[in-house]
């Protein structure tokens, strides 16, 4: 989720709190999963699956902030790069260890897990690294296009199949069974849990990494395009931009993410395709929107990076911690709430989870350089506390 500072490089608050930001809409997204275990065997169409809660989820969260974690991901690894520090060894080492770090998750807490994911991505990054940010940003751009065409074509595949609308109901009273089954794993004890992650993980990582890795590719480069034009170091070279990314951000992009909301509420096949085609682009613009106004509102406010930052600087900590606390209040290693909560009292659950991780943070880093993932892994990848 983070990157360790490269010897001699400043620490970049304003990175750290967009990181902490971020990490808000990572629970929100997630907890829908913990609070509805069908949605992981494909009984729904978004995590929480019904009323203004699910659409205002869909529309502004869903795909949004993990593209912004991928973003900074891209950034932060140009970090590592300044100062002509040779990374290539360390950075190695350190994607082995979040390789593992991601499966134990996957494993153990959350199937959605996406640690592998950046662990391998992380090596093609690495790979290339030398390429110019203005390269980079065609290449993101390439890869999001090709993958709005593919989207689309699929969408075209599916109007000649005169069955989909017979399979799609099927295909509905299936999902409901496999969802009350999923429910009933979930929160039958800590072996029953465990036996509904073995049982899933696997299939529902290949879908992340399918589904999500291009987009996340496309988004490292374009954060090594701008970290390499210190885009938040240096906002001021950038600030006449910002109206221009507000307009096109919250002008199309969130007219594009209505109409991935609504789409996903009413479950049609091609229509399904021909939003994920529109959301590739419309999330991408969305969230730059919410980037460079999150901006603007930390120089007029400074207070908020305080506030947000810690969480920012153990990024990995708080996101396996998530998880953690999800899984104690919704599985059967705890509570076992699963498909008990009405969605509204859902998200209060994920605000009281987000403030207490904030909480921790700050507590933490009174005393400690890093966060106690983080420890692990900077000993795991260079032998080093």
């Amino acid at each position: 989720m983070t990157l360790t500072e490269a010897p001699g490089s400043r620490r970049v608050h304003e990175i750290d709190a967009v990181r902490g930001f971020a990490l808000a809409g990572i629970l929100v997204a997630n907890i829908g999963f913990f609070a509805d275990p069908g949605y992981s065997v494909g009984t729904g169409t978004m995590p929480i699956t019904e009323g203004p809660v699910a659409y205002l989820i869909s529309t502004l969260v869903l795909t949004k902030f993990y593209i912004l974690f991928s973003f900074l991901f891209g950034y932060s690894f140009t970090l590592q790069t300044r100062d002509g520090v040779d990374v290539k060894a360390r950075m190695l080492r350190r994607c082995l260890g979040l390789f593992v770090i991601g499966v134990l998750h996957g494993f153990l807490l959350w199937v959605g897990d996406i640690l592998t994911l950046y662990a391998t991505l992380g090596v093609i990054l690495l790979a290339m690294r030398g390429i110019s940010p203005r390269k980079a940003v065609v290449t993101g751009c390439a890869i999001i296009g090709v993958m709005s065409v593919i989207w689309l074509l699929l969408a075209g595949l599916t109007l000649l199949d005169p069955a989909t609308g017979t399979a799609a109901g099927t295909a509905a009273v299936t999902d409901a069974a496999a969802g009350a089954r999923a429910e009933a794993l979930v929160t039958g004890g800590p072996l029953s849990f465990l036996s509904f992650q073995v049982e899933t993980y696997p299939a529902l990582a290949a879908m992340v990494w399918i589904g999500q890795g291009p987009m996340a590719l496309a988004m490292f480069l374009f954060g090594l395009a701008a970290g390499r034009s210190r885009l938040f170091e240096e906002p001021a070279r950038w600030a006449h931009l910002v109206p221009r990314v507000q307009w096109v951000g919250f002008g199309v992009g969130l007219p594009a993410a209505v109409f991935f909301a609504w789409v996903s509420s009413s479950s049609g096949d091609t229509l399904d395709l021909v939003a994920l085609a529109v959301n590739n682009v419309g999330s991408v613009l969305l969230t730059a929107a919410y980037v460079v106004t999150l901006l603007q509102v930390f120089t007029r406010f400074p207070a908020v990076i305080g506030v947000l930052s810690p969480a920012g600087r153990v990024a990995a900590s708080n996101y396996i911690g998530q998880s953690l606390l999800c899984c104690l209040i919704f599985t059967g290693y705890g509570l076992a709430l699963a498909g008990k909560l009405s969605p509204l009292t859902v998200m209060g659950v994920a605000a009281v989870i987000y403030a207490l991780l904030l909480g921790l943070s700050w507590w933490w880093l009174r005393s400690h350089r890093y966060g106690p993932i983080e420890y692990g892994l900077r000993r795991l990848t260079a032998g080093r506390g």
